[in-house]
């Protein structure tokens, strides 16, 4: 079987490759509103945890706006430093995104003054997962880790249709999602 390290040059390559040919008109409408299915399972005005996406991985900012303006408080990973745990804190304005500043690994985060919070749902980025719910992050095992101490939370990943894969290696440490979103439909059991 293919090793992690390399899946994951092969998924970075093929997820680069399939967001480049997207017409922008196609991406602008993408990932827009989260489907009906999922809602139905977000209790009202419960924290929702979300993601700055770098260029290629599926967006989240729509789904940020969305819950923002359907009353939930949102919540996006921080980094105090590049060995540091993650954890999230409050994301107070999606739309003028005035309370973040760019973290260690070159993405938008939190403010050090903000609160953190703990999201009962949280919209997980990936390179690639499988039907039943494994996920092949970036390989530092933060989302792995933070799920793994708060079992009671709702991971949900948002992908595109070309990160599906049959199978992934597994590890013990690795944490499954509830669902996966994509484009074209929902895995797992809000679908």
């Amino acid at each position: 079987m293919t090793t992690k390290t390399e899946l994951r040059q092969i998924l970075r390559t093929a997820r680069r490759d399939h967001v480049a040919a997207l017409p922008d008109s196609v991406r602008g409408l993408l990932f827009h509103r989260p489907p009906a299915p999922l809602l139905e399972v977000i209790p009202d005005g419960a924290t929702v945890g979300l993601y700055r996406a770098n260029p290629f991985e599926a967006p989240a900012a729509s789904y940020a706006r969305f819950f923002f303006e359907n009353g939930h408080p949102l919540a996006l990973p921080r980094f105090t430093h590049r060995d540091a745990p993650m954890e999230f804190a409050d994301f107070a304005d999606p739309f003028e995104e005035t309370d973040l500043e760019i973290g260690p690994y070159g993405l938008l985060q939190p403010t050090a003054d903000a609160a953190a919070t703990e999201p009962s749902i949280v919209f997980v980025p990936l390179l690639g997962f499988t039907a039943s719910g494994a996920r092949l992050g970036q390989g530092g095992g933060h989302y792995d880790r933070w799920l793994a101490a708060r079992p009671h939370t709702t991971a949900i990943g948002l992908a595109w249709d070309c990160q599906l894969v049959e199978a992934l290696p597994s590890e013990p440490h690795d944490q499954p999602l509830a669902a996966v979103v994509t484009p074209t439909r929902i895995y797992g059991p809000f679908a």
